[in-house]
């Protein structure tokens, strides 16, 4: 993850910030629903985080009508997964919800893990 602190809705959304680029980012792709960037503290070889542009805290947060922002996310994944050379091999997803599951950064955010064996369970 990339902070320490929850962040919250509003102005002082880290992962906002980055999408809205007024933060610096290593982006790997971007469109007008959402946004991929390289983890500030990569768990393997290979760590994105892809983020809808639209502010949403958490899966906790979605609705029905959000349905087409987050299928985009599922559906770029896999051809991010094969542009890093890890579609192959496999890769792992995770999306943290709340606290206790360790989001730190509190909006939606997918995990897109590879490039190297990863362990079962994860933590």
């Amino acid at each position: 993850m990339m902070s320490k602190q929850p962040v919250s809705a509003g102005g002082d959304c880290l992962f906002c910030k980055i999408a809205e680029k007024k933060i610096p980012s290593k982006l790997v792709y971007e469109d007008e629903k959402m946004v991929a960037f390289e983890d500030i503290n990569p768990q393997a070889p290979v760590h994105l985080l892809l983020i809808p542009r639209k502010h949403l805290s958490g899966l906790l947060d979605l609705t029905p009508d959000d349905r087409e922002a987050i299928s985009h996310l599922f559906l770029t994944l896999p051809k991010l997964a094969r542009e890093k050379g890890i579609a192959e091999r496999g890769f792992r997803t995770v999306v943290n919800s709340g606290r206790d599951a360790g989001q730190t950064v509190f909006h939606l955010h997918i995990h897109l893990l590879g490039g190297r064996s990863l362990q079962w369970p994860p933590g």
